[in-house]
């Protein structure tokens, strides 16, 4: 039942195109299909209005990123290192992964610290790449 209460809830999310709050936690969910569309809207790189975090280890991102990333922290050592997002508490913070589940741990953690615009992107780097979206070579 709660897998079919999950899946209509990511359904709702993309039909009506924001992002939902997780049910399960205190992160918000975004699709691969919105995330690209809040990058193509950001006058540039570093002026978008979120961090983009690869939360994957550092070998993982060295085989491509998702376009406008600004940081890879691996997910075990977000923790002690999330000081180096440069967020307030308010900011708006999006993570990915391979499939995203590392990122919705990720996201989770941040949010038990007291971050409040927390996202998970749902398939992270499979689902990106799926879609046929353009992946970077890290800086």
């Amino acid at each position: 039942m709660r897998y079919f209460i999950l899946c209509a809830a990511v359904l709702c999310a993309f039909l009506v195109g924001e992002p939902l709050e997780s049910l399960a936690n205190h992160s918000y969910v975004l699709s691969v299909q919105q995330l690209r569309a809040g990058l193509a809207k950001a006058p540039s790189g570093a002026a978008k209005g979120f961090v983009l975090v690869d939360v994957r280890s550092p070998e993982e991102h060295a085989g491509g990123m998702i376009p406008g990333t600004d940081l890879n922290i691996d997910f075990r050592e977000l923790k002690a290192r999330h000081r180096e997002l440069g967020a307030k508490l308010d900011d708006h913070i999006v993570l990915y992964c391979q499939s995203g589940h590392r990122s919705n741990i990720a996201a989770e953690m941040l949010a038990d610290m007291g971050y409040t615009h927390v996202y998970n992107v749902i398939g992270s780097m499979n689902a990106w790449t799926e879609a046929g979206f353009p992946v970077a070579s890290p800086r």
